[in-house]
C-alpha cells in the first residue's frame, strides 16, 4: 500500500520513467516542472505547442530543457489536445497533461466519443492528501468537474475513487458521504442521498468498499470527534474517501487544505481509460509535480 507521498516518489524512481504529453506548455512554471522532473529522470516529456514561445519562455526564465524533453509544433490548442490524446491511444506517450488552455478544450479532446479516452462513465476529479494523523492517503471527490451530481452520478464518482484507492493498495476503502451533519434531515436532500448510498453499499450495489453517511467532516476524519459525539458508524473518523455533495464544497475544501492548511496534494481524474493530469492553473508547483508523479504511478500500475 502507498501510505504517503514519499512512498509514491520512491515507487516512481524505481520504475522506468513514463512519457508525458503536455498540451500548450507555454508557461514558466510548467517548463520549470518539466525541466526538474526530466533532470530527475522521474518523467520524459513531449511538449505540444509553439516551439518559439516555449524556447523564449525558457530562455527568459533561465530554464534548461535538455534530455528527456521533446518539442513538437502544434499551434492550435484544440489540435494539440487531439494530438496528445491520439498519442496516448497509440501508446506513444503514457499520459497527458493540461497546460495553458481552457479545461473545456482539453476535455473535448479527452471525451471525444470516437477518438477520446472515456469508457462510458461519469468522469470525476479526485484530490489525494495524506491523512491528518499521517496514517495513509485520503481521497476527496469531486473537487473540480461534477457541479451538482445526481444520485446515479455519485455512485459512479464513488466507484472511480474506489478504483483509485484499490490501485494505491487500499483493499477495502471506507467512503464517508459528507454533509453538514450526521443525521438524515428531509430538508437537506444531500443527507437523504447519503443514506441511500450507504444502504446501496450494504446491499452490494456499490462494491469493493464500505460506505456510510451522512457524516459531518469532523466525524469522517477525526476519531476523537466521532467518539465525542458517540457516533455509531462503520467509519469512526477513519475515512479513506470523502464524497462531497457538490463541486462548491469539494473545491473549497481542497483549496482550503492546500492554501490555508499548506498540505501537499495530488489530483487525478477517474472514469477514463488512462490517467491524465488536469490541475488548476493556480495550483501550487509542488502539487502539480505530485499530480504528475501520481499519474505516472497509475500508468505503471496499469502495465503490471
Amino acid at each position: 500500500m502507498v501510505s504517503n507521498f514519499q512512498e509514491l516518489l520512491e515507487n516512481i524512481r524505481s520504475n522506468t520513467a513514463k512519457r508525458v504529453a503536455v498540451v500548450t506548455p507555454e508557461d514558466p512554471e510548467i517548463l520549470q516542472i518539466v525541466s526538474h522532473l526530466s533532470k530527475d529522470k522521474s518523467a520524459n516529456f513531449l511538449l505540444l505547442g509553439d516551439p518559439k514561445a516555449i524556447e523564449d519562455i525558457a530562455q527568459t526564465n533561465h530554464i534548461e530543457l535538455g534530455e528527456g524533453v521533446e518539442i513538437e509544433e502544434s499551434l492550435e490548442q484544440a489540435e494539440a489536445a487531439n494530438r496528445a490524446v491520439a498519442y496516448v491511444k497509440e501508446e506513444k506517450v503514457d499520459t497527458l497533461m493540461k497546460g495553458m488552455l481552457h479545461t473545456s478544450i482539453f476535455l473535448r479532446a479527452v471525451l471525444n466519443k470516437e477518438k477520446g479516452l472515456n469508457i462510458g462513465k461519469t468522469i470525476s476529479q479526485i484530490s489525494v492528501v495524506e491523512k491528518p494523523d499521517g496514517d495513509g492517503l485520503q481521497l476527496i471527490t469531486d473537487c473540480a468537474i461534477s457541479i451538482a451530481p445526481t444520485l446515479d452520478q455519485k455512485v459512479e464518482i464513488i466507484e472511480n475513487a474506489v478504483a483509485l484507492a484499490h490501485r494505491l493498495g487500499i483493499e477495502k476503502p471506507k467512503v464517508a458521504v459528507i454533509s453538514a451533519l450526521e443525521v438524515v434531515n428531509p430538508n437537506m436532500p444531500d443527507t437523504l442521498e447519503a443514506a441511500i448510498l450507504a444502504k446501496m453499499a450494504d446491499r452490494g450495489q456499490i462494491k469493493g468498499c464500505v460506505v456510510d453517511g451522512p457524516l459531518a467532516l469532523d466525524n469522517a476524519v477525526s476519531r476523537h470527534a466521532a467518539q465525542q459525539k458517540q457516533l455509531q458508524s462503520k467509519i469512526q473518523g477513519d475515512a479513506d474517501i470523502l464524497l462531497v455533495p457538490n463541486l462548491v464544497v469539494g473545491n473549497v475544501l481542497s483549496k482550503s487544505i492546500a492554501f490555508y492548511g499548506g498540505k501537499s496534494m495530488a489530483a487525478a481524474v477517474g472514469g477514463l481509460d488512462v490517467p491524465i493530469i488536469m490541475t488548476s492553473r493556480s495550483e501550487l508547483l509542488e502539487n502539480k509535480e505530485l499530480s504528475i508523479h501520481l499519474a505516472n504511478y497509475l500508468a505503471g500500475k496499469k502495465e503490471s
